[in-house]
C-alpha cells in the first residue's frame, strides 16, 4: 500500500493547479452505506478481553460491512456495556477504507457503528477516480454518503479530457 500512496501523493504534489482550501465536503462511496448491517472481521490473530468488553484483532485485519471494506494492521473492537453489539472500531497502523470507486488512506480510523460515522486522521488521502484530496482529518457519514475534510486540504481535480 505504501508505494501506491507515495505515487499518488507525488502525483498530487507535482501536477499543476491544485486547489487549496481549509475544509471541503465531498461525496464518499458509490451509494449510501447501511451502517446497521452485519460487520465481518478477518485477521491473523484475536485477543478477547472480557473484563473491558473489547476484542483486539491484529495482522492483516479486513473488516467488511455491505459494500465497504476497511483494512489495517490493528483493530480494537469495543462492545456496548451489555456486550450485545459493537459500539465502535478503532483501526490503527495505516488504514485503508474502500467504498465503491472511492478509496481513502490514513494513519487511524475510528468507526462509530451506531452513528454510522468514520473519522480518519493522520495524512488522509482520498482518491475518487483520477482526482485526489489530502488533509489531516476526514469524517465520513456512511448513511448520507458524504465526507467532510479538514486540516490543510489540498485537492487535485482532473478534467474529463485528461
Amino acid at each position: 500500500m505504501l508505494p501506491i500512496r507515495t505515487a499518488l501523493l507525488s502525483l498530487v504534489l507535482i501536477l499543476p493547479l491544485p486547489l487549496y482550501a481549509q475544509g471541503a465536503n465531498v461525496a464518499f462511496g458509490a451509494s449510501r452505506q447501511d451502517s446497521s448491517g452485519p460487520v465481518e472481521v478477518t485477521a491473523d490473530n484475536l485477543s478477547i478481553n472480557q473484563s473491558d468488553g473489547t476484542a483486539l484483532y491484529t495482522g492483516n485485519v479486513v473488516i467488511g460491512q455491505g459494500e465497504m471494506r476497511l483494512a489495517a494492521p490493528r483493530v480494537l473492537v469495543v462492545f456496548t456495556e451489555d456486550n450485545s453489539k459493537i459500539d465502535r472500531l478503532e483501526a490503527t497502523g495505516g488504514v485503508t477504507l474502500v467504498s465503491g470507486e472511492d478509496a481513502a488512506e490514513a494513519q487511524r480510523a475510528d468507526y462509530n457503528i451506531e452513528g454510522g460515522v468514520i473519522e480518519m486522521s493522520g495524512n488522509v488521502l482520498l482518491t475518487q477516480g483520477a482526482s485526489a484530496v489530502t488533509s489531516e482529518r476526514m469524517v465520513v457519514d456512511l448513511d448520507a454518503g458524504t465526507a467532510q475534510m479538514s486540516g490543510r486540504v489540498k485537492t487535485l481535480l482532473q478534467n474529463g479530457d485528461q
